[in-house]
């Protein structure tokens, strides 16, 4: 896979964790539920780890994130109606968004997972990162389902 290839793939990956960090940084200071204010800090310091290790790799590869990254659009409207849920003060309507942002989290790892030529090293950080994020992606639609 080519240098651009890879930094545009990884370029997804790091608006993808940002905007999930911020998503549940978000929605942990507006939820008065606290075992859900428990489990929104967590996504939110698994998703900086996560950026910190996408981040690491890329400085290895000698490629640079992107700032200026026309994908944030996407992302950002992944998480949108997060807001509007949180105002609410409705935690059901609170998962129903972050299994939203979740559902796109997952299938920007699952193309990134099918890149042909990743180096081994990077491949299996975002392996890693795959399962912990289907993990998250799960216990919150657990969360949304069990929730009144």
């Amino acid at each position: 896979m080519e240098a651009k290839a890879t930094q545009a793939l990884l370029n997804e990956l790091v608006e993808t964790l940002k905007d999930g960090q911020k998503g549940y940084a978000d929605a942990m200071t507006d939820v008065e539920d606290p075992t859900l204010k428990d489990t929104f800090r967590t996504y939110a310091a698994q998703r900086s780890e996560y950026l910190t290790e996408i981040e690491d790799q890329m400085f290895k590869l000698n490629l640079k994130p992107d700032e200026s990254s026309s994908v944030t659009g996407t992302v950002h409207r992944a998480w949108i109606n997060l807001k509007a849920a949180i105002t609410s003060k409705d935690s059901k309507a609170v998962l129903n968004e972050c299994e939203r942002g979740e559902d796109y989290a997952v299938k920007a790892y699952q193309t990134a997972l099918k890149a042909e030529g990743l180096p081994m090293a990077l491949k299996s950080v975002i392996e890693k990162q795959y399962q912990g994020v289907r993990e998250a992606h799960d216990k919150i639609k657990m969360l949304r389902d069990s929730s009144k």
